[in-house]
């Protein structure tokens, strides 16, 4: 027909029949050499950049407390190894609003054994010998009994007074507490500030509150990181389960497809009512308890997020984001009711297809392996790269001083002029910098650290698309299943992927890899404007994000597709990436009707493995269920291993589902092409399943009629 052609015209022509072609082409050569020596080049920088990061960056900074000369508490080797605590020369000094600033208390640290535990004055322990010793663990070196107490003052070799106080992720801070409303330390309201003046123990309140806003992040992570080590156990279990439910679906998919789709769609509804009707109880529950209406607005951020769960609002959230997404999948199935047939006779051939290549469902394992050693080598030089500054020592005074937060060098300030003009000065630790070349490109080589993460591991991934595209192709090309198969399709094909496509697969993961990279940046300055009143900035930012957003999801969706194509006929990205598109533009309403159902689902397949498997750690770790309180383990937020829990069953349901996905879209190209190619007759017989062909009213010419 006339528009036929006119239409072929503008989207290439179809596949013309091939007597010789049995599926992907073993005599291919390389493809896209120059992005291959590119991508080459770029991991050796990537290599020399870990080992320059691992040469100058020290991760003991952000383990470790640091006293005023820089030095670490509690380090292993050092003299300062059984001084694990940091104390605080003046904790009220911590109360000045540069502390939030520059996140230094403008007073002496130093490291010792143990917090003080109790009451004392420099002036009091002077005159007795027991106490004065005691006096000295807090004190500088080169502190002796024949010193009188203003030149020990003076030269700032130890502290005024002395507070009880207790460890905070090893920081000593004054044991504060309450009697009768009134702010007391060590049960007294009252303590001498070491100058013969009795001061509030409410004075400490803000010290202590400003010291601890700058490691108040590092608690959090503490706790997180003490549920971990109580749960860690049950959270392998939890793993575990997910994987033998995901393989256990797999395989029931494999010999009970039909009716697996459908029992999946039932459940997947029957979950999402459930947790709707969860959170309907949780919220009628809350009715007329105190606090329960507060708004999450008004409540704002919390450390402690099980504070949320005690307000109406929030399982009123829940049950309206729960509705919602019941309500469109309940809409998607009606409209799409029909085109579940066909979807099911496709994840029905998938299930041969992986029948066959049963070695397939075990390649993301090597997928996650590599996967994991990208994101370690990205971390661990992430860690060294913030962590290879030098020490920067500051001049801090309490009253006015020109010299005041200069740079300065510890081991001569007594003797430098600005000691001098500024007697009460001293020169302490302030943070980690540097002036050097090295650290002026040091930003540079984080981008740089950053960008080659996603490169690699867009790259990681594209390497299992083409392998089991590769694989699958192989069976749905091959006319008697499974003798004019390789013995060992999924080796064959990751070896002809890293052979002869290394370049087209970096040249791909490249463009999504710049895509993603603009995001990230996208976002970087989205929260360095947050505070910017400009609407028309802010509307510019959300338009960009929202673009590119779009822009990755399409790249994904032609990369996906054009490494289907280098693997059946070996040409280079570009080329591969053409024909695909216009393959698929042929053939728009199947792309959308057929192979976007088919995708749908397989995620409802993943949602309901997560569905079961939270619906089992919430009850679990929240210790709802009584048979469960004895055994689940006591924890500081229990969401921390639900949540763990949760992202890690969808990673590894995700992993044997995108076996199932990539059988699904390689053999639905192939059925596009099948149908190109082909005609029916004798001499060019569909390849495509019986099944395929009776939903499609296909039929081959020699097959005699039903």
């Amino acid at each position: 027909m006339p528009e036929d052609g006119e239409f072929y015209g503008k989207h290439g022509e179809p596949r013309k029949y091939d007597p010789t072609f049995k599926g992907p082409i073993q005599n291919r050569g390389c493809t896209d050499i120059v992005c291959c020596i590119l991508f080459i080049i770029a991991i050796l920088a990537y290599i020399a950049v870990g080992i320059l990061a691992w040469s100058q960056g020290d991760p003991r900074k952000v383990i470790y407390p640091t006293d005023s000369r820089g030095q670490f508490c509690g380090q292993a080797g050092t003299p300062l190894e059984n001084k694990r605590m940091l104390f605080y020369f003046n904790i009220m000094k911590c109360a000045s609003p540069m502390v939030l600033l520059e996140f230094q208390c403008p007073t002496t640290q130093m490291c010792v054994e143990k917090c003080p535990e109790k009451f004392m004055t420099l002036l009091k322990a002077y005159t007795s010998r027991t106490d004065f010793d005691y006096y000295k663990q807090f004190c500088k070196e080169g502190v002796t009994s024949s010193m009188g107490v203003p030149e020990i003052l003076k030269l700032g070799l130890c502290p005024a007074m002395l507070t009880p106080s207790k460890p905070f992720t090893r920081r000593c801070f004054p044991a504060l507490g309450q009697t009768g409303g009134v702010i007391t330390v060590g049960n007294n309201s009252h303590f001498d500030d070491g100058s013969g003046n009795m001061r509030d123990a409410k004075d400490l309140v803000d010290g202590v509150k400003n010291a601890t806003v700058v490691i108040e992040a590092r608690q959090v992570a503490m706790k997180i990181f003490e549920d971990y080590t109580q749960s860690w156990y049950w959270i392998l279990i939890g793993l575990v389960i997910a994987m033998l439910t995901s393989l256990l679906f797999i395989v029931l998919l494999r010999f009970l497809a039909g009716i697996m789709v459908w029992i999946m769609i039932a459940l997947v509804i029957l979950v999402i009512a459930y947790g709707i009707f969860h959170c309907y109880m949780e919220y009628a529950a809350l009715k007329g308890e105190p606090g329960s209406d507060v708004t999450l607005q008004q409540l704002g951020f919390q450390t402690d997020f099980t504070v949320y769960l005690q307000i109406r609002q929030t399982w009123l959230a829940f049950m309206i984001i729960l509705a919602i997404m019941e309500v469109i999948i309940i809409l998607l199935l009606i409209f799409l009711r029909k085109r579940i047939c066909i979807a099911v006779a496709l994840i029905k051939e998938a299930s041969r297809a992986i029948g066959h290549v049963m070695s397939s469902l075990f390649y993301p394992l090597f997928t996650f392996l590599l996967l994991a050693m990208v994101i370690a080598y990205w971390a661990v030089t992430a860690v060294f790269l913030s962590t290879s500054n030098e020490p920067i020592y500051k001049v801090f005074n309490e009253t006015a001083c020109d010299h005041s937060r200069a740079t300065c060098d510890p081991a001569n300030y007594t003797t430098s002029l600005m000691k001098k003009e500024c007697p009460q000065s001293e020169c302490l630790f302030a943070f980690y910098g540097g002036e050097t070349v090295y650290h002026k490109y040091l930003i540079g080589l984080q981008f740089y650290n950053v960008f080659l993460f996603f490169w690699c591991a867009n790259f990681v991934t594209a390497l299992g698309q083409m392998t089991l595209a590769g694989a699958f192709a192989s069976y749905y090309w091959a006319f008697v299943k499974p003798d004019d198969m390789p013995a060992f399709p999924v080796f064959s094909s990751l070896g002809r992927s890293l052979r002869y496509h290394t370049g087209s697969l970096a040249f791909g993961s490249l463009i999504l890899s710049i895509i993603q990279i603009i995001r990230v940046l996208l976002e970087y300055l989205d929260h360095k404007l947050k505070g910017a009143e400009n609407k028309c900035t802010k509307f510019l930012l959300c338009c960009l994000k929202c673009c590119f957003w779009c822009l990755e999801k399409c790249i994904k969706f032609l990369n996906r597709n054009a490494y289907i194509m280098v693997a059946i006929y070996g040409k280079n990205f570009c080329t591969s990436a053409r024909d695909a598109f216009f393959l698929l533009m042929r053939n728009l309403i199947r792309v959308a009707v057929l192979d976007k159902v088919t995708d749908f689902l397989l995620f409802l397949g993943k949602l309901l493995i997560v569905g079961l498997v939270g619906i089992f750690a919430f009850f679990f770790f929240s210790g709802r269920v009584k048979a469960f309180e004895n055994t689940a383990p006591n924890l500081h937020y229990y969401w921390v291993p639900i949540l763990t829990v949760v992202v890690g069953s969808y990673l590894i349901a995700h992993g044997f589902f995108s076996v199932y996905a990539m059988c699904v879209d390689t053999l639905f190209l192939c059925f596009l092409e099948d149908l190109e190619r082909n005609d029916g007759s004798a001499e060019r017989p569909y390849l495509m399943p019986e099944s395929l062909r009776k939903v499609l009213n296909k039929k081959n010419k020699n097959q005699p009629a039903e």
